[in-house]
C-alpha cells in the first residue's frame, strides 16, 4: 500500500499545483488531509510514509484505534458529524473538527476542551445547497452561530467546510468563499480556512480557495468490499 500512496500522493500534488498555478495561488498553502475512513491502519502509516501529516476520520472510534497505531507526527481531523455523547472522546481524539452545525454541539466542545486544558480548533459545516440530507448550517446562519463560538475560550474558529451535491461543485464552492468573506467582514475576524474539495474535485476546491482537501480514493485507490472496522 505504501508504494501505491507515494505514487498517488505525487499525482495530487501536481494536480494541487497546476490548479494553483492557474488563479496565482501558492500551493504551498494547501493542506492535503489523508481521509482513511474504512481503510485499515496501515493506511494512515502510509499516508505518512507520502509525507502527509494530516489525517481525517470520518468516525471517532475508527480514529481512536488509529490515532493508537500510528507512528510518526499526526494531526487529526473529525470530517464526519459528531454526536454530543461522543464529544469528550472526540476532543481527546480530534485537534481538529471540521463539522460544527449548531451551538448546543459547540458549546458541548468548548466545555470538554475548557476541562481538558485544550483549544481546540474547528470550522462551522455549511449546508451550501440546502440538501435535507445533509447536516450543516444554512448560509444565512452562519454569521450568528460564528458569534457564538467566537466568544467560546475553549474553542478557536478557523473558517467554514462543506460537502456539495455532486456535479455542482464550483458553484457551491464559491457560495461557501463569499459567505466565509461576508461572515469575516461582518465580525471583524479572520477566518482563513475553507475544507472544501474530495477526491473528484479537488483541483476546482482549489481554483475556488480552497485551504483544505480532504482525499480518501484519489491517495488510496477504491475501497474494498469488506471495509476495516475497529475491532
Amino acid at each position: 500500500m505504501s508504494h501505491d500512496v507515494v505514487g498517488r500522493a505525487a499525482a495530487v500534488r501536481t494536480a494541487v499545483l497546476e490548479a494553483a498555478r492557474r488563479v496565482g495561488r501558492d500551493a504551498a498553502a494547501i493542506r492535503i488531509i489523508a481521509v482513511t475512513k474504512t481503510f485499515p491502519p496501515a493506511a494512515v502509516q502510509a499516508a505518512l510514509n507520502a509525507g502527509i501529516e494530516d489525517i481525517g476520520e470520518n468516525y471517532v472510534q475508527e480514529a481512536r484505534a488509529k490515532r493508537a497505531a500510528a507512528d510518526g507526527d499526526t494531526v487529526w481531523h473529525l470530517i464526519g458529524g459528531l454526536q454530543r455523547n461522543k464529544v469528550r472522546a472526540a476532543v481527546a481524539t480530534f485537534d481538529w473538527i471540521h463539522t460544527v452545525d449548531a451551538a448546543p454541539l459547540a458549546a458541548a466542545l468548548d466545555a470538554e476542551a475548557a476541562r481538558s486544558g485544550r483549544r481546540l480548533a474547528v470550522l462551522i459545516q455549511v449546508n451550501v445547497a440546502g440538501e435535507t440530507q445533509k447536516r450543516g448550517v444554512a448560509p444565512e446562519g452562519v454569521e450568528t452561530l460564528a458569534g457564538e463560538v467566537l466568544r467560546m475560550a475553549g474553542l478557536r474558529l478557523e473558517g467554514l467546510m462543506t460537502v456539495p451535491p455532486a456535479g455542482a461543485s464550483r458553484t457551491h464552492f464559491q457560495t461557501l468563499r463569499q459567505v466565509r468573506e461576508r461572515a469575516a467582514t461582518r465580525l471583524g475576524v479572520e477566518l482563513p480556512h475553507l475544507s472544501m474539495g474530495m477526491s473528484d474535485d479537488f483541483a476546482v476546491a482549489v481554483e475556488e480557495g480552497a485551504t483544505m482537501l480532504r482525499l480518501g480514493r484519489a491517495l488510496f485507490g477504491p475501497r474494498g468490499r469488506r471495509p476495516w472496522r475497529e475491532g
